[in-house]
């Protein structure tokens, strides 16, 4: 049996369920999603690493380049089943 193909709508879908989670997810979860969202609707991080006194840009833009080469569906599934996994289901 085919999986079913993850969607836009049902990335966007999923985005409105991590803002409804009973908890807040942790540091590192948030940057999973972070990258994982942008590698699904941005594709391959692109510009310059942030400089070493930008800790939040770097952190963000690592997240992102970790993903690298990951097409936009896969990305899309790997966040909606991220999400799956921080509400429990």
């Amino acid at each position: 049996m085919l999986a079913r193909m993850t969607t836009p709508a049902d990335l966007e879908a999923a985005v409105r369920r991590v803002n409804s989670l009973a908890s807040a997810p942790s540091t590192d979860d948030m940057l999973a999603l972070y990258g994982l969202y942008k590698q699904a609707t941005a594709g391959d991080a692109t510009g310059d690493r942030p400089g070493m006194f930008d800790l939040k840009g770097r952190a963000k833009f690592d997240a992102w380049a970790k993903h690298r080469g990951l097409g936009a569906e896969a990305a899309r599934t790997a966040y909606v089943a991220l999400v799956d996994r921080l509400a429990g289901r």
